[in-house]
C-alpha cells in the first residue's frame, strides 16, 4: 500500500508545481498504485536496478531502497539483485549501491535474532511471511497453518509494531472470529471503544459484523492463534489502515 506522497509540493511545489503535481499525483499517485500490473514489491525491484544502472545513488536511492524494504524485499533478496545487476549495470555502480543497502538493512540481524528468540517462546512455528495479505498489514507479518480441517486455525506472528487494518468479519449465519494469545505483546480494538491490550493466555471473541483490528505492540513481537468460526456465506472485509498518528500514543 502506497502512502500518498508529497515530496514533489513540498521540495517544489511554489517553483515547479505542474512538476511537483506529476510526481505526487500520476507518478506516485497512479503508477505506483496499478498493483493489478505490478505489486509495489516488484515495481520497488524495478525502480532500484533501474537507478542503480544510471549510477544515481543520492537521496532518491536511498528512498527506493527504503520503500524496497518496507514493501518486503529481505536483506538476502536485495544483495542477489545487486550481484545480479552488477554484471550488467557496471561493477563500480554496484558497490556504491551496496554501500547504502548495507546501511538500509543493517538492522535485519537483529530483527532475525528477535524473531528467532519468539519463536522459541512458542510450540506453534512462526511460518512464512503472510505475502498473501499484507496488503492489509502495516509492517510484516508471518502465517502458520495449524489445521486447515473442520475448522480453520493458523498462527499469526507480528513484528513489532505491525498491526492489520481495520475490518470486518462478514457471515449471514455464525462466523466471526477467535483469538487465542500465544507470545508476546500486542492490541486489540473494536471501533468506538477503546484498545486493549494482550499477553499470553489471553482470549479474544469477535462476532460477525464487529469492526476491528489487531497486531502487536511498538516494543515487541506478538503471536496469536486466529479461529475462523463457521459461518454461511462468511468473507473478510478490508478496511482502512491504523495510522501511526494514533497507534504511536497507544501504551503512553
Amino acid at each position: 500500500m502506497i502512502k500518498k506522497q508529497t515530496a514533489g509540493r513540498d521540495g517544489l511545489g511554489e517553483f515547479a508545481p505542474e512538476f511537483a503535481r506529476l510526481n505526487d499525483d500520476v507518478l506516485f499517485g497512479e503508477v505506483w498504485s496499478r498493483e493489478a500490473q505490478l505489486s509495489a514489491r516488484d515495481r520497488s525491484l524495478v525502480t532500484v536496478v533501474s537507478l542503480m544502472s544510471q549510477g544515481l545513488t543520492d537521496s532518491s536511492f536511498a528512498y527506493h531502497l527504503e520503500s524496497a524494504k518496507n514493501n518486503g524485499i529481505t536483506k538476502e533478496e536485495i544483495a542477489e539483485v545487486l550481484t545480479h545487476a552488477a554484471f550488467y549495470a557496471g561493477w563500480p555502480k554496484a558497490w556504491a549501491a551496496f554501500r547504502m543497502a548495507k546501511e538500509i538493512w543493517k538492522t535485519d540481524d537483529k530483527v532475525s535474532d528477535a524473531k528467532s528468540l519468539h519463536a522459541q517462546s512458542m510450540i506453534f512455528p512462526i511460518g512464512e511471511p503472510n505475502d498473501g495479505y499484507a496488503e492489509y498489514f502495516k509492517g510484516r507479518s508471518y502465517l502458520a497453518p495449524v489445521s486447515v480441517k473442520q475448522v480453520g486455525i493458523y498462527n499469526v506472528t507480528f513484528e513489532p509494531a505491525c498491526r492489520n487494518n481495520w475490518h470486518i468479519h462478514r457471515a449471514e449465519e455464525g462466523g466471526g472470529q477467535i483469538l487465542l494469545c500465544l507470545s508476546g505483546k500486542g492490541y486489540y480494538q473494536e471501533w468506538g471503544k477503546e484498545a486493549i491490550a494482550l499477553n499470553p493466555g489471553d482470549v479474544v471473541n469477535i462476532p460477525a459484523g464487529v469492526k476491528h483490528w489487531h497486531g502487536a505492540a511498538a516494543d515487541s513481537w506478538f503471536s496469536h492463534l486466529a479461529i475462523e468460526v463457521p459461518g454461511k456465506n462468511a468473507s473478510t472485509e478490508w478496511l482502512e489502515e491504523v495510522g501511526d498518528d494514533y497507534y504511536d500514543k497507544l501504551g503512553q
